[in-house]
C-alpha cells in the first residue's frame, strides 16, 4: 500500500499545493485523487506565474478574454476562476461524501489588499460568488488586519482558508477570529457549518535558521513549530467555548500544514510529512513531495497530542540566541511581502504575455 493511502487511512487530508491548465487538461491532477489519495488543493500566485510564462495552456484563454478584460488583475482572476471551477469539480465527490469536511480547493485575494480590511472582505464576497462551486476556500491572511476579515468572512458564510501563519499564537488568533464569526452566526440564527482550516507555515522556520544553530537542531524547529501548535489545536477543539459550537452545529475549523516541501537538500524529501502525521489535520505538499511521500511505504508515528518534546528543542533553540516570538512576526511580515512580490510578478507575467499575443494575432 502506498504512503499516500496509509496517511489517508490515519486521518490527515493530503492536498496538492499547485494547479495549472496543464495539471488540470492532462488528466495528472485526476490521476493523484485516484491514484495518490489526493483530496484537495490549493493554489497561489507564483504557480500561476510559472505556469503563463513557461508555457502556452493559457494562450488561446488569454487570447479570447482580451477584448474584455479591464487590466491584468481582472484578466488573471478570470483564467483562475475557470481552472478552480474545473478542480472543485474534480473534488466535489469528496466533497459530497464527506459532507463538505474534504474536498476543497482555495484561491487567495489579491495580497495588495492585506493591510486592508474593508477591501478584503469584499474581495473574498466576490470571488466566492464568482467560483460558484460550494467547496472553495478563500485564502485570507492571518495578518493583523486580516483578522477582523475573517471573522467577516465567516459570520457572512464565506469558506476562508487562513494562510500566512507561522506560530502558535499566530494560529490562535485566527481561530478565535473563525469562532467568533461562527458564535454570531449563532446568534443571528444562521446555519453555523462554514468551512474553514487554519495554514502554518513549516519550513520556512528551518531555513530561516539555516546556519544559526548547532547541527543537532538543523530542520528540527519548524516540525517543533508545528507540535507546539498542534497541541494548542488540540486543546480548543476540546474546550467548552468550541464545543458548544460544535454543538449547535458548527464545524471544526482544521489545521492545515504548509510549507512541507523540504528545502534542505540533506533531509529527507519528506521531513515534514512523516514527521506531522496526524488525524483531522491537512498536508498540503507540492508535486515532488508527492510524489517521494507515494514512493515511501511508511509513514511517521502519530503526532502527539501534548506537543511531544516541543518545548524541549524551542528551549534549545533559544539558547542558540534565536528569539521564536519576534521570529514569527518577522516571517509574517516576510510572507506578506513575497505575496506581494509573487503577484507583482504575475501581473507583469500577464501583461507582457497579454501584448505578445496582441502583436501575433495583428500580424
Amino acid at each position: 500500500m502506498k504512503a499516500t493511502q496509509l496517511l489517508h487511512n490515519l486521518g490527515q487530508s493530503i492536498w496538492l499545493d499547485n494547479i495549472t491548465r496543464d495539471l488540470l487538461d492532462s488528466g495528472i491532477l485526476k490521476r493523484y485523487i485516484e491514484e495518490l489519495s489526493v483530496t484537495g488543493l490549493t493554489s497561489n500566485p507564483t504557480i500561476f506565474d510559472h505556469a503563463i510564462k513557461n508555457g502556452g495552456a493559457y494562450d488561446a484563454a488569454i487570447r479570447d478574454k482580451l477584448g474584455r478584460a479591464k487590466s491584468a488583475e481582472t484578466l488573471f482572476f478570470e483564467l483562475a476562476l475557470d481552472d478552480i471551477a474545473r478542480a472543485a469539480a474534480l473534488f466535489r465527490p469528496v466533497h459530497d461524501q464527506t459532507d463538505r469536511v474534504d474536498g476543497w480547493v482555495s484561491l487567495e485575494v489579491s495580497p495588495l489588499l492585506a493591510h486592508d480590511t474593508s477591501k478584503t472582505l469584499t474581495a473574498a464576497k466576490d470571488l466566492y460568488t464568482r467560483a460558484v462551486q460550494p467547496n472553495v476556500f478563500i485564502k485570507i491572511p492571518g495578518t493583523k488586519e486580516g483578522l477582523p476579515a475573517i471573522e467577516e468572512a465567516i459570520f457572512a458564510g464565506i469558506p476562508i482558508n487562513v494562510t500566512l501563519l507561522f506560530s502558535r499564537e499566530q494560529y490562535l488568533a485566527a481561530a478565535n477570529a473563525f469562532l467568533r464569526g461562527i458564535e454570531r452566526r449563532i446568534d443571528a440564527g444562521l446555519k453555523p457549518a462554514v468551512g474553514s482550516v487554519a495554514s502554518l507555515f513549516i519550513s520556512r522556520w528551518d531555513v530561516a535558521v539555516m546556519g544559526k544553530v548547532p547541527d543537532s537542531l538543523r530542520d528540527q524547529l519548524g516540525i517543533a513549530v508545528a507540535k507546539r501548535t498542534y497541541r494548542a489545536y488540540r486543546t480548543l477543539l476540546d474546550s467548552p467555548r468550541w464545543q458548544r459550537a460544535f454543538n449547535a452545529g458548527a464545524r471544526p475549523q482544521r489545521l492545515l500544514w504548509a510549507s512541507t516541501g523540504t528545502k534542505d537538500p540533506k533531509a529527507s524529501d519528506i521531513l515534514y510529512v512523516k514527521a506531522l502525521a496526524a488525524p483531522f489535520t491537512v498536508n498540503t505538499m507540492p508535486d515532488a513531495t508527492l510524489k517521494a511521500l507515494a514512493d515511501h511505504g511508511e509513514i511517521g508515528a502519530i503526532l502527539p497530542a501534548d506537543g511531544g518534546d516541543c518545548e524541549e528543542v524551542l528551549a534549545q533553540v533559544g539558547k542558540a540566541g534565536i528569539d521564536i516570538d519576534a521570529l514569527a512576526t518577522q516571517l509574517q511580515d516576510e510572507g506578506a511581502k513575497s505575496f506581494v512580490q509573487s503577484w507583482n510578478d504575475l501581473m507583469a507575467v500577464i501583461t507582457a504575455k497579454s501584448a505578445a499575443l496582441k502583436r501575433a494575432a495583428a500580424q
